[in-house]
């Protein structure tokens, strides 16, 4: 008797195991599907879709539809004298040419991030606002989709910051938006926040982090229910950091992010809305050798 209920136990781990061992491969199956690649990233980063990128180009952002149909990137010269936002598409199973997008201009475009509802798009532009005190320089424009098409992009006029840099929005559930801003030298560059009240933003707010040193910070992405801010720290390179948020409007246990991500140089954050992979620029800048990598960020998500 005894032997026989070793046996159905020893039955029981091995139909475990297995389902366990399916359950994971049906799960990177699908996670192939969804990206089009033969590989996913574990906590190791590695590059996403670095044949999108031009010679003698440099790659800035990376980010998808909330649908993940579609992926948005930026591209300048290495002058950083122009900047363009290309898209490709999943078409039967792979991906489309890439396009410049529908809102790129004769200006700079970059920064793009979506509503989580994947109803607006925002991005910074240096278009011209035609709004009196207004400096030409970059600011946040939107573009909203309505019943499947895409409409005119307008200013978004935040009344306190005409006169300074805005740019790289994201934007939150609640409809707050978050960006860096600066004087039109790139000085004094900060996280800032604006909310929606009745249809327009108020005067911004510096966002308050809470770091052990003071520095500059750019790049913001924070989650659709704000319950984390992923940002870069300016200091001799950029750095990663994440922080939570305490309930009140404040960001708290700031860290930065593990050392397999933060090597030499990163910006530009962006998650997919499971939470799941994190992708963002790196490189160096003297090398110019940037690109878009891809990571599974859910260890780091973790409020300690």
């Amino acid at each position: 008797m005894l032997v026989l209920i070793r046996e159905m136990n020893k039955l029981k781990i091995i139909l475990l195991v297995t389902i366990v061992f399916l359950s994971c491969r049906n799960e990177n199956d699908t996670t192939k599907m969804q990206f089009l690649t033969d590989k996913i990233p574990n906590n190791i980063p590695f590059e996403f879709k670095q044949d999108v990128v031009p010679e003698n180009k440099l790659i800035h952002k990376g980010i998808f539809s909330p649908n993940l149909k579609e992926y948005y990137y930026t591209i300048s010269d290495t002058n950083f004298k122009k900047f363009d936002v290309f898209v490709i598409k999943k078409d039967n199973g792979n991906w489309t040419e890439p396009k410049k997008v529908f809102f790129n201009s004769k200006y700079n475009e970059h920064g793009m991030s979506f509503s989580p509802d994947g109803n607006s798009i925002y991005f910074s532009s240096t278009r011209p606002t035609n709004v009196k005190g207004t400096l030409e320089t970059w600011h946040i424009w939107k573009s909203d989709n309505v019943n499947g098409e895409w409409k005119e992009p307008v200013f978004v006029d935040i009344p306190n910051l005409r006169d300074k840099l805005v740019s790289h929005p994201t934007i939150t559930n609640s409809g707050t938006l978050y960006f860096h801003t600066s004087n039109i030298d790139y000085s004094e560059m900060d996280i800032y926040h604006s909310k929606k009240v009745n249809g327009k933003f108020e005067n911004a707010e510096k966002t308050s982090i809470s770091m052990n040193s003071k520095t500059g910070k750019c790049t913001p992405y924070v989650s659709p229910n704000e319950d984390y801010l992923i940002f870069a720290s300016i200091g001799n390179q950029l750095d990663l950091m994440i922080s939570f948020s305490d309930g009140r409007g404040g960001w708290i246990n700031t860290k930065k992010l593990n050392n397999k991500i933060n090597n030499i140089g990163q910006g530009n954050p962006y998650v997919t809305p499971d939470n799941k992979f994190l992708f963002y620029t790196t490189g160096e800048h003297l090398e110019k050798n940037w690109r878009v990598n891809w990571v599974d960020i859910e260890s780091e998500l973790k409020n300690n």
